[in-house]
């Protein structure tokens, strides 16, 4: 369970398809929630955005946070974003839930406003969570990729 932890291959497959500095900022953006939350388990979907959720247990539905990426852009969600207090009025959004950060710098995120939300937001999915989990530091691919 390290913040160094590798990026999937399945998921590394459609990465490689992404603008070079949008792929630079996805890195360390994970690599700043991993840091956060090293036990955080990293679900891997490819829907109309390739994504790398981040959650407290090996389900979605106990995520905290998100990385979705776009073809020009990606952003910093949060699964539970109008759940949570955002005194600084970071998140943008219009969901029922879902609330994000637009992302085009690293001083978008690695700030200690950014930080305290993430904090903020795991310990919302720790206490919302139907049951614990044993799991800590998977990453799950949720990926059809071709053989």
């Amino acid at each position: 369970m390290s913040a160094t932890r590798p990026i999937h291959p399945d998921f590394l497959e459609f990465l490689h398809l992404k603008d070079r500095a949008l792929v630079e900022l996805f890195v360390d953006a994970r690599r700043f929630l991993l840091d956060l939350y090293p036990g955080a388990n990293e679900l891997l979907y490819r829907t109309h955005a390739l994504t790398a959720v981040f959650s407290v247990s090996e389900r979605l539905g106990d995520a905290y946070c998100m990385l979705p990426i776009y073809t020009k852009h990606f952003n910093l969600g949060f699964s539970k974003g109008t759940r949570l207090d955002d005194p600084h009025k970071l998140l943008t959004g219009t969901g029922n839930l879902i609330r994000h950060i637009d992302i085009s710098a690293t001083a978008d995120y690695r700030n200690g406003k950014v930080e305290d939300l993430v904090r903020a937001a795991i310990a919302f999915a720790k206490s919302d969570m139907d049951k614990p989990s044993k799991a800590l530091g998977l990453t799950l691919s949720r990926i059809a990729v071709k053989k």
